[in-house]
């Protein structure tokens, strides 16, 4: 695992855990229910806009900032990387296929294949919902790698390894297996009653832009999954290749 450097508790961004921080990356964990940047349609306080005010450390003058390498939905908790420099952003975002993406994830019911890899064409529609098509000419060709770790009291717990990173690629290709996210008002189930989606980015490693090194990242089970799914010893199970 990389060795982490931790700002004091005094500079930490209000809102933000920040697991990592050098002169090219700051990697920090975000919580569910915070953008990751804004759009055009809500220009709500968010991850990027809080890390480009630590950054500056207050001053208005100051030509740091923060630049956005990818993003996770609003719902999504986790891991996030943003670059120091538009130079480690543009090398960061080159070498994505090379960076490894897990996340836990609880959807209701039991799957009958406890392992496997779903695989669709992905596009979005006018009211931005994302669904499958079988046209390859407008869909983007997503893979989602899923492992069962438990099953308990109608859900099923699963780490996901991100093959493909497309818009909300994870919840529809699962909630079209008939196993929705518990939580996803989206893409879910119309009578689920949960207020928090139960999808979480656990780890990433990747390329270190500046000195080439292999860094990796994870988090704990956050504590929605506990109370729906019981404890439960997931780490070497899930990064056991990793550490």
């Amino acid at each position: 695992m990389s060795e982490t450097k931790r700002p004091s508790a005094k500079y930490q961004p209000k809102g933000l855990t920040v697991l990592h921080e050098d002169r090219d990356i700051i990697v920090v964990e975000k919580p569910g229910g915070l953008l990751t940047m804004g759009t055009e349609r809500d220009k709500s306080r968010t991850a990027h806009t809080i890390l480009n005010e630590y950054v500056r450390k207050g001053d208005l003058r100051s030509r740091n900032r923060a630049y956005i390498v990818h993003r996770l939905d609003r719902e999504t908790s986790g891991i996030l990387i943003f670059a120091r420099s538009e130079a480690a952003k543009k090398f960061l975002q080159e070498q994505w296929q090379e960076t490894d993406k897990h996340y836990l994830t609880i959807v209701h019911g039991s799957l009958v294949q406890k392992t496997g890899t779903i695989s669709s064409y992905l596009t979005e529609n006018s009211a931005f919902t994302v669904y499958s098509t079988p046209d390859q000419t407008v869909g983007k060709l997503s893979h989602t790698e899923y492992t069962v770790l438990k099953e308990s009291k109608g859900f099923s717990l699963l780490k996901i390894h991100l093959l493909t990173g497309r818009k909300h690629q994870i919840r529809v290709h699962l909630s079209e297996q008939g196993h929705p996210v518990v939580g996803d008002k989206k893409y879910g189930k119309g009578n689920d009653s949960y207020g928090t989606l139960a999808l979480h980015a656990r780890s990433i490693s990747f390329t270190h832009p500046a000195n080439g090194r292999r860094m990796f990242f994870e988090t704990g089970v956050p504590e929605f999954f506990t109370r729906l799914i019981g404890k439960t010893d997931v780490a070497t199970e899930i990064f056991g290749d990793n550490l």
